[in-house]
Parts: structure tokens; sequence; C-alpha cells
């Protein structure tokens, strides 16, 4: 993959609680089944396969319509490794507008007082329309892992 780009927080919770919360595919793409304007209004549905997710090999899908157009995503678990990390990789060719292929996944690295969530996203342009890749890819995978992470950080912040 090309491009990189990595999102860190400090998160009020234990190394276990906080990948168990991270564990779930749903939690880490809620910000991809709401409207938004990085969503140009459109959502996203997730559907699994019987590991949910949360094991190795294991496969789910975001399928939906933005602007439209019907996009379609199947990622495949490659690590899991509780509780300090989990990566996922696209299996085929993506239906996405501005991102292609990619490689995402998260570290919690435990401290005195909480964890460190890095999440990040290893990315190439989409092959249909690499310039939109060129215009807004950077922009969305910022968005996207800041989403996630500032999410996860937001889900234990009442726990203070």
């Amino acid at each position: 993959m090309r491009f990189r780009h990595r999102t860190e927080v400090l998160v009020n919770a234990d190394a276990a609680r906080l990948f168990e919360h991270l564990d779930d595919p749903r939690r880490l793409s809620a910000h991809m089944q709401k409207r938004s304007a990085m969503m140009a209004g459109g959502t996203m549905t997730l559907t699994a396969d019987a590991g949910g997710g949360r094991a190795v090999g294991s496969v789910y899908r975001l399928h939906g319509r933005v602007l439209g157009l019907a996009l379609d995503v199947s990622s495949q678990v490659e690590e899991h490794a509780p509780p300090r990390r989990k990566t996922w990789l696209t299996v085929g060719e993506p239906r996405l507008l501005v991102i292609g292929r990619y490689r995402m996944g998260f570290n919690i690295t435990p401290l005195v007082r909480g964890c460190r969530l890095g999440v990040f996203i290893e990315y190439a342009w989409p092959e249909r329309h690499p310039w939109l890749g060129r215009l807004f890819a950077s922009a969305y995978a910022a968005w996207c892992t800041r989403r996630m992470a500032q999410d996860a950080q937001r889900a234990f912040a009442e726990d203070r």
C-alpha cells in the first residue's frame, strides 16, 4: 500500500476493556453507518460471518449507497492479538469512491492510567477513479482513523 495515516489518542480504560470494545466491527465502523458530510449523506450497512469479525479469517462486509452510487467492501481479520493489536484488510477489489484496497488496524499500549490507542490505515487509491484518490483519500483516511479513535475515547470518557 502506498499511503498511510495514523491517529493516536489516550483512552481512560484498561487494555482488555478497550480491546473488547474495539473488537466489534460495528463499533469501529459506526461512523460509516451514520449520515455525515464525509459520507456525502450516505450510509453503509455492516454484515459479518459467524466469526463476527472477531477472529483471524473472519470476514465482514460494508455496503450501501453514497451519492447514488453502490459501494461495497469486504474485509478479513488478518491479526487478532487481544488485548494489544488487531488488523484487517480488504478482500478482492473494493467498490469505494476515494480509497482502494486497504489494511487497517489498531494498537493498544497500556499506561499507568488508561491506554494509548493508535488506529492506522495503509491504503491505495481506487483503481476505477484514481483521480478521486488523489483529491480526497488523504482527508478521508484522516477522518476515518480520527473518528474510530475519538469514538473509542468518548465511549470511556464517562468512566472518569
